[in-house]
């Protein structure tokens, strides 16, 4: 299912209709504690940091969009809370020799994304704050990190890709040393419409943005190359239905995928890389102590142990109806998810 279409204009993709796909169920094993923001659409985006040598220890960074940013346990308890203010998507990089890097976009002034930078203590699991660059004019809506090579850096560098409500996405080298970051050359892609979900393929060297109303862009993600992309995946409301929300790959077994939050339908739709091909859909259905999901935004997904409940990879979805408590976010083994859709 890869349709052209150019970012630069151009008539809308056209449907390669097929046949309805079922949905796979599998439930969640573990949730998050709510965020702390009552009543509202507050939750949003997750991204996971694996501990290699002890997997229960691993943490989960998440978005409280009206608040600040949460660190969560495996078993789903809050860790740590830092105060950032209006902070939308979220997403981490390991640099050597300057730790686990968090960057999230900071649209507390909404004409002027900013995209905040914090440093994670995998021990105390505590954020502590490194500074703010400007990411575009307009607000601050996604973000996703890959490596400095792409955008002209080293290997002590980070490409940083800020994806603003407008339809801009400006791709730049930071270069952090301490409590010091610089930015280097950047540049400007764009969707026509909104977009926020955005994923970097550093094996294939593509990134991935989320047009909400339209579907999945690709752009070739090296910086010297021509700024143009194309739809790899239209919403059809079969396998995508709007809004098209966050995205995240995994690898594991010689096999990879992208996943996209199909919000319209409360599924997830999974595609394999780096050709596209629709592998299946699934939901995260209720369990017997664990609610479903529903009207997802962020996810992430990581292969690899998390402990004895998650031992093939970990996928976090964010829950955009917990019940009678503030959003939260759910656990789910990606060892069943593989089973429920029979993938490799």
């Amino acid at each position: 299912m890869a349709l052209a279409l150019s970012a630069m204009g151009g008539c809308a993709p056209q449907i390669m209709p097929e046949p309805s796909p079922q949905l796979a169920v599998v439930t969640a094993r573990g949730e998050t504690e709510p965020v702390g923001t009552q009543n509202a659409d507050a939750a949003d985006d997750p991204a996971i940091w694996r501990n290699a040598a002890n997997p229960k220890a691993s943490l989960i960074v998440a978005t409280d969009k009206k608040a600040g940013l949460y660190v969560y346990a495996m078993d789903g308890k809050v860790r740590s809370f830092l105060d950032a203010g209006r902070v939308n998507n979220v997403d981490l990089f390991e640099l050597p020799g300057e730790g686990i890097i968090v960057a999230a976009s900071d649209r507390n002034d909404e004409s002027q994304a900013m995209l905040a930078l914090f440093r994670l203590d995998p021990q105390t699991a505590i954020l502590s704050p490194i500074g703010k660059v400007k990411a575009g004019k307009g607000e601050a809506y996604g973000i996703c990190l890959a490596s400095g090579k792409f955008t002209g850096g080293g290997p002590k560098d980070i490409t940083a890709i800020s994806v603003l409500k407008n339809g801009k996405i400006r791709q730049m080298l930071l270069t952090i040393q301490g409590d010091n970051v610089a930015k280097g050359q950047s540049r400007e892609l764009s969707v026509p419409t909104q977009p926020e979900g955005c994923v970097a393929d550093e094996k294939s060297g593509h990134l991935y943005i989320g047009e909400e109303d339209a579907g999945i862009w690709q752009f070739p993600l090296n910086s010297t190359a021509a700024a143009e992309g194309k739809i790899v995946a239209a919403i059809d409301n079969i396998r995508l239905t709007a809004d098209v929300e966050g995205l995240a790959i995994i690898e594991q077994d010689k096999a990879r995928y992208l996943i996209a939050s199909s919000q319209g339908d409360n599924s997830y739709a999974l595609f394999t890389l780096p050709d596209m091909r629709f592998a299946g859909n699934f939901v995260i259905g209720d369990g017997p102590a664990i609610g479903g999901t529903s009207e997802t935004d962020g996810i992430a997904v990581m292969a690899g142990s998390f402990g004895d409940a998650y031992p093939g990879g970990l996928f976090v979805a964010q829950d955009g109806d917990n019940g009678t408590k503030p959003q939260n976010f759910k656990l789910v083994s990606w060892t069943d998810i593989r089973a429920a859709l029979k993938l490799k």
